[in-house]
């Protein structure tokens, strides 16, 4: 089986982490880069939580650290949600790895440049690494098979009213990337709200192996949701959209980030009905087939170590 190359962009994060066992111990696929951004935590943290976490995997995976800052705006994050210091509740054993000497636009410049066929890029934080790689190299668009993000909504925001979180912090770079031409793949709050895993496979993790024993500990300090009434792996959709399509209904959409809005800053308005006469930049995920979600999920963590 001919494996997909991937960047992953992420900002670690309870979720991210699952994300990240996903883009390593899918059959499919074949991760190249880890960088990291500014989000759930600052940017310090969400690099040395994914450094932390591909040695927890032993994944011989560089890791890039990104933005510290949205484009035009202050950091804000969600510590809240993931706990101070992103993952809470484990205690991963000292390590000596480092991130690369370069910022991750340019780590992920070089590794599209380096590969011999364009590359998936899977962006699962603030989009303002993506935005930065695209102003500094905008002849890049052809070494860039496809970018599939976790951000947006359809539908309600979780950050404002009607703004999801990895948009809400950094409306300007992912209204960039939206008007860049590249293929995209957006799943969004109003969908990735369904992709529950349920208490009784919650409570089983801790058997399953070690991996399944740390995502426990950490799950336990998540807060988008519950241990007692299941847990929303967002970000996770974001691997299955890409390796399992047939989960989801997906309907191509134009999508716009609203970036002046006094109330409403950050909203994806997504065209669902094509009134406002503007040519598709988006496939738009719309639908989950919940218990084939939560199936891969298991299928998934039981490969992993």
């Amino acid at each position: 089986m001919k494996r997909i190359p991937i960047i992953l962009d992420t900002d670690p994060g309870i979720d991210d982490a699952v994300a990240l066992a996903a883009a390593l111990f899918e059959p499919q696929l074949d991760l190249q880069l880890i960088t990291t951004v500014s989000g759930n935590v600052g940017v310090d943290k969400t690099t040395r939580n994914a450094l932390q976490l591909t040695h927890f995997w032993q994944a011989d995976v560089p890791v890039a650290r990104g933005a510290a800052t949205p484009l035009a705006r202050p950091a804000r994050d969600a510590a809240g949600v993931h706990g101070v210091s992103g993952m809470e509740g484990y205690d991963f054993v000292a390590h000596d790895r480092t991130p690369l000497a370069v910022p991750a636009f340019q780590a992920i410049h070089d590794c599209l440049m380096a590969s011999p066929q364009p590359m998936t890029l899977v962006a699962i934080g603030p989009l303002t690494n993506i935005a930065l790689l695209l102003t500094q190299y905008p002849d890049i668009l052809t070494k860039i098979h496809r970018l599939v993000i976790m951000g947006g909504s359809a539908g309600r925001g979780n950050f404002t009213p009607n703004a999801e979180f990895n948009i809400a912090v950094d409306p300007e770079a992912a209204a960039r990337v939206f008007a860049s031409g590249l293929d995209i793949v957006m799943c969004g709050l109003d969908v990735t709200n369904q992709a529950i895993l349920a208490p009784d496979f919650l409570a089983q993790l801790p058997t399953m192996n070690r991996t399944g024993a740390m995502l426990h500990a950490i799950f336990s300090h998540y807060r988008s949701g519950s241990m007692s009434t299941g847990l929303r792996m967002h970000d996770l959709c974001a691997i299955a959209a890409l390796v399992q399509p047939q989960l989801f209904d997906l309907r191509d959409c134009f999508v716009a980030v609203e970036t002046r809005g006094e109330w409403t800053a950050g909203t994806t308005v997504v065209d669902i009905e094509g009134r406002l006469g503007q040519s598709a930049n988006a496939r738009v995920v719309l639908g989950l087939d919940v218990d084939g979600f939560r199936k891969w999920v298991a299928e998934l963590l039981a490969r992993a170590p």
